[in-house]
């Protein structure tokens, strides 16, 4: 299967949904683990980090799924 349907996949309302799901969990988790203490004294977050906290866990998330779906045919 080429990238562009990998990419397809991955992108489809039932991956996504899950995968957005999975960030905003695990994202969440990461951003009080890394900047959590920054934050709580009152200093700014690092915003770039911060968004990466959530794309890292949605891009893993969703490229497991679309090759989860590859390998059973769907």
């Amino acid at each position: 299967m080429p990238v562009s349907e990998l990419f397809i996949l991955m992108i489809s309302r039932p991956v996504a949904g899950g995968a957005i799901r999975v960030a905003i969990v695990v994202g969440t988790c990461l951003n009080f683990i890394n900047q959590g203490a920054t934050i709580w004294h009152g200093g700014g977050a690092d915003w770039p980090r911060f968004l990466m906290n959530y794309a890292v866990p949605f891009l893993v998330a969703s490229y497991s799924a679309a090759k989860a779906r590859r390998a059973m045919g769907a």
